[in-house]
């Protein structure tokens, strides 16, 4: 339905474009990402890679991520000078706010549950950065 408001913007035909499907997605069958892979591909887009995963629903896997790092890092140019590199806020330097919310966010709040102490909050960060947990 979405493909009269798609267009590739002229020039731009080499783009190469990476498009991930479960093949188990009950919301979006893979029959609509092959039909959107001819869509595109008529339009002109001259590197379209349709890459689909067995018994995966509406949803993403380690493999898909793994997938969509590599295509990042084969298209992408180079970070030659470290001007992306993204610097992690010290932990200790973090307000009890900002660490609960890291807490959240990366789906540790039962590992917190009755902690006090900041210094707990800080330690739970740390060994979830280092891959502790």
């Amino acid at each position: 339905p979405a493909q009269s408001q798609f267009t590739i913007t002229e020039g731009l035909n080499d783009v190469p474009i990476l498009h991930c499907h479960g093949e188990a997605d009950p919301m979006v069958v893979p029959a609509m990402a092959q039909k959107s892979q001819v869509a595109v591909k008529e339009m002109g887009a001259e590197s379209y890679e349709l890459k689909t995963y067995k018994g995966l629903p509406h949803s993403i896997n380690m493999d898909e991520i793994a997938d969509v790092a590599a295509f990042l890092k084969k298209v992408l140019p180079a970070d030659v000078d470290d001007s992306c590199k993204v610097e992690l806020k010290d932990p200790s330097s973090m307000s009890v706010k900002e660490l609960k919310a890291f807490i959240r966010n990366a789906g540790l709040t039962g590992k917190a549950l009755g902690f006090m102490e900041k210094s707990e909050f800080v330690r739970l960060v740390q060994d979830h950065r280092a891959g502790k947990l």
